[in-house]
């Protein structure tokens, strides 16, 4: 009888895994809308304790507390929840002073190293399960990933593609080289329509008009800053190009566009299928 009682214990505890070691589940702060996901995709939603307004997705995220956006994150705010852990990558522009903040309170700081291409949001997705000793679902996103890239239709015909970051007509940002959304121009067969600089630049007319990109993509949140796709047309500039002449404006949700994880493969068939 206790030989059949350890046996079935021994079983449970299998199944279980984490949850039978009698280990307290970790409290996560995650201050990155691509790591937050994956965590959630990992199965450890319930784990985290608080995210940053970039965590949008999946649905779950939602009832998760916020601390902040991760460009104004405080140390305060994050600490009050009281993490063992928090996790950001090198794309969460999390300051220095707050790293060192953060650090100095005791918690683990983990960072897990971005990159702008398929194989680096693989990696993430790899290295953010193996860290949780998640790697079947881990590869199960992964798979995922790679099953969305197949499906993608590449133009015959490259098209200029130009990005603008708005919150109104008051802060408009065109993105350069380096950038997530470069990189997404690229897996999709089009090119990014300007060059000579990194990150972000303020946009001009005169850039615009020498630029001359055939589709302009926004956010969703900044073309509706601009008064829709009429608003944007009213930007100096824009009417002198081909995207304006021809009124190819495309807007995808934020996050979706930049956060190359795992649904990267679903963001560069939803743009591409969008400036067709």
């Amino acid at each position: 009888m206790l030989k059949f009682i350890q046996t079935s214990l021994y079983l449970l505890c299998f199944m279980l895994g984490p949850l039978c070691s009698g280990a307290k589940p970790l409290r996560i702060v995650s201050v990155n809308g691509t790591l937050s996901e994956i965590v959630a995709g990992l199965g450890l939603t319930s784990q985290l304790v608080g995210v940053d307004i970039t965590s949008t997705y999946p649905e779950s995220l939602q009832k998760v507390p916020k601390v902040g956006h991760n460009r104004s994150l405080s140390a305060e705010g994050i600490l009050s929840l009281n993490p063992d852990l928090i996790i950001y990558t090198n794309e969460s522009m999390v300051s220095d002073r707050l790293l060192s903040q953060l650090k100095a309170s005791g918690k683990k700081v983990v960072l897990f190293e971005q990159v702008y291409s398929k194989q680096g949001a693989i990696d993430l997705i790899r290295a953010v399960g193996k860290y949780f000793d998640r790697n079947a679902q881990a590869e199960k996103m992964v798979t995922t990933v790679e099953n969305d890239l197949r499906r993608l239709v590449r133009p015959e015909k490259p098209q200029k593609l130009l990005f603008i970051y708005a919150r109104g007509t008051a802060t408009m940002m065109v993105a350069g080289t380096g950038t997530a959304l470069e990189a997404l121009f690229g897996l999709t067969g089009n090119i990014n329509a300007v060059q000579g600089f990194s990150n972000f630049k303020p946009l001009t007319a005169e850039a615009l008009v020498m630029a001359n990109p055939d589709v302009l993509v926004l956010f969703d949140s900044g073309l509706e800053s601009l008064d829709g796709p009429q608003g944007l047309l009213k930007v100096p500039g824009v009417m002198a190009t081909n995207a304006g002449k021809n009124k190819k404006i495309v807007s995808m949700d934020g996050q979706l566009l930049t956060s190359y994880g795992p649904r990267l493969g679903k963001a560069a068939i939803e743009l591409a299928q969008k400036i067709k």
